[in-house]
């Protein structure tokens, strides 16, 4: 029990299923991933851009697998990828077969859209000699024609019952290493579905509010949407859908989750919004340092304050801190405690290799294994 228990989130029970090596459900770390936007037959763009996620810090990479050509490059990507590698399934049940075959560590299907019994039987039987899981990925955007008849739209209701049907399915052919998502565009939409789910299993859920936007208005919706559900301890994997680069996605993701408390990876930095009171320009010193310090996977927290008035204070709260104090200086914290003036023109370069030093420390204590983000947490 936290001594801080308004900060305690106690998480839904969920059954553990792996995906690949990650564990998704139960009591493991809630897993951030991303999707790749360049031609899966492209090898090199798909590979270069799967690494790109792998330094950000990605759990799992999820790729599509539209056609013979995504999936004969597949397994290239796969040996290549330092995490694994989710098939993206859509409609035609051999893609999923020659995705198990090719590596894939999960298949991302709609059990309904693959037709025959026979069929999904052979898909399911795929995953099992491969060692895949399957996620059930329900849209709001594509329900089936019945559900949106009976229920007049999509709605909470029409989504969790797409999602159990689909669930149901896999169950049949004994096979429940799955997780499920309910995603929609808007958000009451997608957290009510969530919720509703929740409660009508112990599957794993794979968060996400799907079409977001763009970097500002996507981020903004997934927060909350995410950030609701998370907050009442629903979710074991997430993704944040955002119209810009992947790379924004993991970083997003896990600003999402630093701030509810369930991952720490990185810095993280607390700063003021700058006002008549700063005694140095704190905006573009905060810019510089999210810049030069995103290499930095430890969790460490950094507090950059622009004056005295709620500075200390803050300070004292992190585990290093600059406060400026007019005069062309200010004070630096250490471990919560004032430890030495500090030139404001010296400001960043201090910081940076302040940062640097205490995450090779945690290195070498054995209380973080990687400093830099060459692998996820």
């Amino acid at each position: 029990m936290s001594h801080r228990p308004y900060r305690d989130i106690q998480r839904r029970k969920s059954r553990q299923i792996f995906v690949g090596d990650v564990p998704v459900g139960g009591d493991a770390p809630i897993s951030v991933q991303s999707m790749t936007n360049t031609i899966t037959g492209d090898v090199k763009a798909t590979s270069a851009q799967i690494r790109a996620l792998e330094l950000a810090g990605a759990d799992m990479v999820r790729v599509s697998c539209p056609d013979e050509e995504a999936t004969r490059a597949l397994k290239t990507i796969v040996d290549e990828a330092r995490v694994p590698i989710i098939a993206d399934i859509h409609f035609h049940y051999k893609r999923a077969i020659e995705a198990a075959r090719a590596g894939a560590a999960c298949l991302r299907i709609n059990p309904g859209n693959i037709g025959s019994r026979d069929r999904v039987r052979e898909v399911v039987q795929a995953a099992r000699d491969h060692g895949c899981s399957i996620r059930i990925g329900v849209n709001a955007g594509s329900l089936e024609r019945n559900l949106l008849e009976k229920y007049g739209e999509p709605c909470p209701a029409a989504m969790v019952e797409s999602a159990l049907y689909h669930a149901a399915i896999l169950e049949e052919h004994d096979f429940r290493e799955y997780k499920i998502s309910v995603k929609a565009s808007d958000v009451f939409l997608a957290v009510a579905a969530y919720q509703e789910l929740a409660i009508a299993g112990d599957f794993p859920l794979h968060l996400g509010i799907t079409e977001a936007g763009g970097l500002m208005s996507g981020t903004v919706k997934s927060s909350i949407g995410l950030g609701s559900l998370l907050w009442a301890g629903i979710g074991d994997t997430i993704r944040v859908s955002l119209s810009a680069d992947p790379v924004e996605e993991i970083r997003v993701g896990y600003e999402i989750l630093k701030a509810l408390g369930l991952r720490h990876r990185g810095v993280n930095i607390i700063s003021c919004p700058s006002c008549a009171r700063q005694g140095f320009d704190v905006v573009k010193t905060v810019a510089e340092l999210e810049r030069r310090l995103a290499h930095i996977a430890a969790p460490i927290t950094l507090s950059i304050m622009g004056c005295v008035v709620n500075g200390p204070g803050e300070a004292r709260e992190t585990d290093i801190g600059f406060t400026g104090g007019g005069a062309g200086s200010g004070m630096v914290y250490v471990a919560g405690a004032p430890d030495h003036k500090l030139e404001n023109g010296r400001l960043i370069e201090h910081i940076v290799e302040l940062v640097e030093a205490k995450a090779a420390a945690m290195q070498d204590a054995g209380t973080h294994s990687k400093v830099t983000a060459d692998a996820p947490e």
